[in-house]
């Protein structure tokens, strides 16, 4: 099949599972092309629509001079999807920084061949107006996901009308919804429904606290009912195929499956509990990234839980909590689906 820019985007669309893509290091945390290969690929054959990289989950250390892997992982990661994807699969790369820096991390990844750009908000003393006008000249590459993030991990509060101009903005495409917070979630919503340009601006929870909440919610605006059409979630970077498995059924939920309904309310406190584990929210999520790794260790996708910041581990505790929370919950772990793939995934 020839995958074109028009098909990645009308995935996003529809709306689909797209995992905060981590990174592979070895134990002198240098990247391990074998391993971080064999994680697009298990992303892949999980089925999730596509993969955002570059992003908080891969270590904004990368862009660091002195770690130079920007381009590497966005390379790897687009390389090993062209080759083997066979489908439309949409590639997202992170964008940080400045108007300049983040425009020239957008213009690398549109020569990389990715599809969107998820831009980050943190931009220490920049304003709304400077935020917007940032967006629209990312925008002027490639098509922009804007992003709602949680105070706990550098974010900050973006007023409604913020939402509403964003989504004006003609490039933007989609909107990832983390700000940790029921108030800010909805108020984003309704603000992106009253934008001119609703109606092109898909909605993605980033809620990692409440990810099944989001999804089964409608929200009755003034513009429409509007639905998260699915997630962009470190979250979903691990237990990935029951993820696509878990979207499937709150589809059926939204369609009027009783049963379905069922599955997904019963699972919505069963994930946030599980997310607690592996965000380390016990430890103000100081451990988040190394909780991701050591899910993907324990499986064998990666060989350690190793950060480019040594001193980023996982806390106490954190490791047990993992342990009960897989024990707890059977339908949330793949790790019969992980063993079965695994040597060809190393491949």
């Amino acid at each position: 099949m020839t995958r074109t820019l028009s098909d990645s985007l009308d995935v996003l669309r529809e709306g689909t599972v797209i995992p905060a893509h981590p990174l592979a290091l070895d134990a002198d945390r240098h990247l391990d092309e074998r391993r971080q290969r064999a994680l697009t690929r298990y992303y892949l054959a999980s089925g999730a629509g596509g993969v955002a990289v570059a992003v908080h989950t891969t270590q904004f250390e990368i862009r660091e001079p002195r770690v130079g892997l920007l381009r590497p992982v966005l390379e790897l990661a687009a390389e090993t999807v062209r080759a083997e994807a066979g489908r439309p699969f949409v590639k997202v790369a992170g964008a940080c920084g400045y108007t300049a820096q983040a425009v020239a991390e957008a213009e690398l990844a549109a020569s990389l061949g990715y599809d969107a750009v998820l831009l980050s908000p943190a931009v220490p003393g920049a304003d709304e107006k400077g935020l917007l006008e940032r967006a629209r000249a990312v925008g002027e590459v490639l098509p922009v996901i804007g992003f709602y993030l949680q105070e706990a991990v550098g974010g900050r509060y973006l007023s409604p009308e913020f939402w509403s101009a964003f989504a004006d903005l003609p490039s933007t495409a989609a909107v990832k919804i983390a700000p940790f917070d029921r108030y800010r979630t909805a108020d984003v919503v309704r603000a992106v429904a009253a934008a001119d340009r609703a109606a092109e601006v898909v909605l993605y929870t980033g809620n990692d606290d409440d990810i099944v909440g989001d999804l089964l919610t409608p929200y009755d605006t003034a513009g429409g009912r509007r639905w998260f059409a699915g997630g962009l979630l470190g979250q979903w970077a691990v237990w990935t195929r029951s993820a696509v498995t878990l979207l499937e059924d709150v589809r059926a939920a939204r369609a009027g499956d009783h049963e379905a309904l069922l599955r997904c309310l019963t699972r919505r406190p069963e994930l946030t509990d599980a997310n607690q584990a592996v965000f380390d929210v016990r430890g103000a999520f100081r451990g988040c990234i190394a909780g991701v790794h050591e899910v993907l260790r324990r499986q064998g996708l990666l060989a350690g839980t190793w950060c480019l910041d040594p001193a980023e581990t996982m806390s106490p505790g954190q490791a047990e909590e993992l342990t009960r929370v897989a024990a707890a919950y059977p339908w949330l772990t793949d790790d019969a689906f992980v063993k079965e793939h695994l040597d060809e995934w190393l491949a």
